[in-house]
């Protein structure tokens, strides 16, 4: 197992507009037809251009929830976008919390597929699909922290991770879960 402190120096908390990113690669909190919504999902296909980003999404079609698909990042300073379809709230008994964790899980499988060395998730499900924040980012964050030791058991280089919030009550609240884990 990877030595875990290792794994949290990996991880930072932003608080901003996740389009703004010098990143290579950002996390679009997305819908399983990948359309194109509000939230964090609609400010990334404004940054990006609606329209290229539009067809590059209508060519892949569709994306189950707990899985991802990649597309560039035309406008934005991130070279990629990846899509992650998170679950709905539907009172925490329907799978949600192993349908999030494989968000995050399946978005860190692409990013090292292509070889990224920053991404920056927004908190995937906690806007329009209802997850309550206070189960989600221990969820993100575990999920995260699983990924990168998995990467690291196979000696690949691991990406710096960045949680970035809008609102400062969502990163206060990421920031708390990491320094009870002791970052």
């Amino acid at each position: 197992m990877a030595d875990k402190r290792a794994l949290l120096d990996r991880l930072e908390v932003v608080e901003g507009d996740i389009t703004r990113l010098p990143v290579d690669a950002v996390v679009n909190a997305a819908n399983e037809r990948l359309a194109g919504g509000g939230g964090v999902d609609g400010a990334i296909h404004r940054a990006a251009g609606r329209e290229a980003l539009q067809a590059a999404c209508r060519a892949i079609g569709h994306c189950p929830t707990g899985d991802v698909r990649v597309t560039p990042g035309f406008a934005l300073p991130a070279r990629y976008i990846i899509h992650a379809v998170g679950p709905v709230w539907r009172g925490g008994t329907h799978g949600e919390a192993e349908q999030l964790a494989s968000c995050y899980r399946r978005a860190l499988e692409e990013a090292d597929r292509l070889g990224v060395s920053s991404i920056a998730f927004p908190a995937i499900s906690c806007g329009a699909y209802g997850y309550p924040p206070e189960r989600a980012v221990p969820v993100a964050v575990e999920a995260v922290l699983d990924a990168l030791a998995r990467l690291a058991e196979r000696g690949r280089p691991l990406p710096r991770v960045i949680f970035c919030c809008f609102e400062p009550a969502m990163a206060e609240r990421y920031r708390r879960h990491l320094a009870a884990l002791g970052a």
